[in-house]
């Protein structure tokens, strides 16, 4: 790598993680301020709140970095053009490629973070969010829930609890869930105990009944139980789903092979489809949107003007190309005809931006095709130019 290369990748490079961390903290704080109930009303300590707002940041990482990239390379760019840089370069015989190369290097690392991150860092963070979430619903109803009042973690889910005994049991158990529109449910039971099995927590009541409504209109079903368990990481009726992983929860080999009791798996195949090819294409984007700088601010400008007009218009372009990806991507999890169309919107975004460098410096890209071409242009019209120079013989008598 030469000294200019060296030059472009530092400043490249160093705008990406300054941009790529402000992102991610604006993104952490707004998280965090959303689920600030989880302190001030649900009793978990600000830990938690740490824990559970970091740990979604890698699931927004995959659209974060290639905006990240896209915004440090316009500016890199931009600045080179401002310092007269490019100018500098192009008189002395540079060409657009001597940009390229570390920004395309940038590009492969950026590829790499975010395979990894599709990969191993989402996966593996939302698991632990999930248990995150079913400790927080277990320390609700056995520490925050106070006796005699009625608490409401979330709308439409309201608790109460009569007493609360030493060995942390549960008296005078009421449930209501509405969250539901077409069925609300109301839990009654004397006795009620959390009880943890692997990662998942239960609560287990006793000697009550469930009233259930389908509508408005409809008659209640009343349901007497002896004993019934209640998954608190859905908190609804314990089924075989239970520890089912969503799509975006799973590793490589898992959303490739489900288990085959998979409930998820069974009923939206489509989900699992369009989670793994949005995996595997989202690496694409990065070398698209270095492309989409190169070819709007890649070349030498003088104006002040153009250069404005010409980032504006790559970062708008770099924008719909990317949201038409995810549009797609919600098609290929209807239909899995649509799955060539994911991967050709940043491959072909990436050939129209390569045409506009190569166009953008036409006098350089000429004498390369015509060094290249010309020898064997030459000796493809050899014969047409004999046959076409050859005088005609008049047929004798």
């Amino acid at each position: 790598m030469t000294i200019f290369s060296r030059y472009v990748f530092k400043q490249a490079a160093g705008a990406v993680l300054l941009i790529l961390l402000s992102l991610s903290g604006v993104v952490w704080i707004a998280i965090a301020l959303r689920q600030l109930n989880v302190v001030t009303s649900q009793g978990q300590n600000a830990w938690t709140l740490m824990a559970m707002t970091t740990l979604a940041l890698p699931n927004l990482m995959a659209v974060i970095a290639p905006f990240a990239l896209l915004i440090a390379c316009l500016h890199t760019l931009s600045r080179l053009n401002g310092d007269s840089e490019l100018i500098v370069m192009t008189a002395a015989g540079g060409t657009v490629w001597n940009v390229a190369r570390p920004l395309i290097f940038l590009a492969v690392l950026v590829a790499i973070g975010l395979s990894y991150v599709n990969h191993v860092a989402q996966p593996w963070s939302l698991q632990k969010l999930r248990e995150y979430l079913v400790q927080m619903r277990t320390d609700l109803l056995t520490q925050v829930i106070q006796p005699g009042r009625f608490n409401s973690p979330e709308e439409g889910l309201t608790f109460h609890i009569r007493e609360r005994a030493l060995n942390g049991e549960l008296l005078g158990l009421l449930m209501n869930d509405v969250r539901d529109p077409k069925q609300s449910q109301t839990y009654l039971a004397e006795n009620g105990i959390i009880v943890r099995e692997g990662k998942t927590a239960y609560l287990i009541m006793t000697h009550g009944h469930i009233t259930r409504r389908s509508g408005p209109t409809e008659p209640a079903q009343i349901i007497v139980f002896d004993k019934y368990a209640i998954d608190l990481a859905r908190m609804e009726t314990k089924a075989a789903e239970d520890n089912d992983l969503k799509p975006r929860e799973r590793f490589y080999s898992q959303l490739v092979h489900p288990e085959p009791e998979s409930l998820s798996f069974r009923n939206e195949p489509g989900k699992y489809r369009a989670e793994l090819h949005e995996r595997l294409s989202n690496p694409l984007y990065p070398f698209a949107f270095v492309l989409i700088a190169l070819a709007a601010a890649g070349q030498a400008q003088s104006t002040r003007q153009n250069r404005t007009q010409r980032l504006v218009i790559g970062f708008a372009l770099a924008a719909g190309c990317r949201l038409a990806g995810l549009a797609v991507s919600n098609l290929v999890a209807i239909t899995p005809k649509a799955v060539p169309v994911l991967y050709g919107i940043p491959i072909l975004i990436s050939l129209i931006s390569l045409v506009m460098m190569i166009t953008a410096s036409q006098p350089t890209a000429a004498r390369w095709i015509g060094r290249t071409l010309g020898p064997m242009t030459d000796a493809l019209k050899a014969p047409f130019v004999r046959l076409l120079t050859r005088t005609p013989r008049l047929a004798g008598p």
